[in-house]
């Protein structure tokens, strides 16, 4: 088969890899449909990890069951399934009490972008359709796998409720789909933090109601005037620098809260600071599986249209200029078609 491999910072190569293989009676291969770019990829691609040797990327992917492995009953060769970037056997205990990015058999995927993907613990993490979906829902049930799932997890952790406030700091796929996450959980006020205008379009077209293109203080101080000098009840921290973490704890009010989803650089938190806010903090790897069943039923009644965020779809082929554009910000999430 063929596959995005990365070899050193602003190097990913289309290439030709070993097929997939049932190698546990837990696993499943399926055929992907779609995959796409992460905005997390990025981090190695511009050098902001270590890559090590030369290995596959990705790990969002919608497909086509090929092959299951003796024990997986829950789907069976021929149906569309959605999975989550963190595989879980969704029977340990971190599993029933809804953990399951944490699941004690955990793995995460990381070879998505390749015509055909081998999935651990498939019985635990794959949700089938009941039937093929229509090609113009592709792309949503695509971002329902990371990106909408992790949006949905940052608002929840952020306690978004009924008639609150709530702030997204990031405008990419992530911070698009928490403004989503938002209007569906019943904020009254999502105030989205975009510099870029077709990010803020997109924002608006999701349900948020006020853009703040300020940074650092001005940002925050910006916020602070939209909330009656008080803060947000609930802030979405969907980036994971430095900058943005200050910029979430500083626009939440006493007692309000912050989910953060951002892969964390070069992040510390004050004690001190954090003890006297009285904010609370909660963040961490989605527990994807958790909402796959809310949040395809959503995608499929058409409720939500996550799959909006993929403003550059290319064939597989072409992997290495989905990561140029993303890293350009030419492409928000570019959507990949083997």
């Amino acid at each position: 088969m063929r596959g995005a491999v990365i070899h050193a910072p602003g190097d990913v190569r289309f290439e030709t890899l070993d097929d997939p293989k049932i190698s546990r009676p837990t696993d499943a291969v399926i055929r992907t449909v779609a995959t796409c770019v992460c905005g997390s990829d990025l981090w190695p691609y511009r050098g902001a990890e270590p890559i090590g040797d030369p290995h596959p990327m990705g790990h969002e992917y919608v497909g086509i069951v090929e092959e299951v492995g003796s024990e997986v009953a829950n789907v069976k060769p021929g149906q569309f399934v959605v999975g989550s970037f963190a595989t879980s056997d969704n029977t340990c205990a971190n599993c029933l009490n809804g953990w399951q990015s944490s699941c004690l058999h955990r793995e995460f995927m990381s070879t998505c972008q390749a015509d055909y993907v081998r999935i651990p613990n498939a019985h635990g993490t794959l949700v089938a359709t009941d039937e093929h979906p229509d090609g113009e829902l592709v792309p949503s049930l695509l971002a329902v796998s990371d990106v909408m799932g992790t949006g949905w997890y940052a608002a929840l952790a952020a306690e978004v409720r009924p008639g609150s406030t709530a702030v997204v700091v990031g405008d990419g796929a992530v911070g698009l789909c928490g403004v989503i996450a938002a209007k569906e959980l019943g904020a009254a006020r999502i105030i989205a933090m975009s510099r870029h205008e077709s990010r803020q379009k997109l924002a608006l077209e999701f349900g948020a109601t006020d853009i703040v293109i300020e940074r650092g203080d001005e940002g925050i101080a910006r916020v602070k005037d939209l909330t009656g000098g008080i803060g947000a009840d609930s802030v979405l921290e969907c980036v994971g620098t430095a900058e943005s973490m200050r910029q979430a704890l500083h626009s939440a009010r006493p007692g309000g809260n912050v989910g953060f989803v951002g892969v964390p650089h070069e992040v510390q938190v004050d004690g001190q600071e954090l003890f006297f806010s009285h904010v609370g903090l909660r963040g961490g790897p989605a527990p994807v599986r958790r909402y796959l069943p809310d949040l395809i039923d959503r995608v499929l009644s058409g409720r939500i249209n996550p799959g909006k965020v993929f403003d550059l779809t290319l064939p597989l082929d072409q992997v290495a200029e989905g990561y140029q554009a993303m890293d350009e910000r030419r492409a928000i999430k570019a959507l990949l078609k083997p």
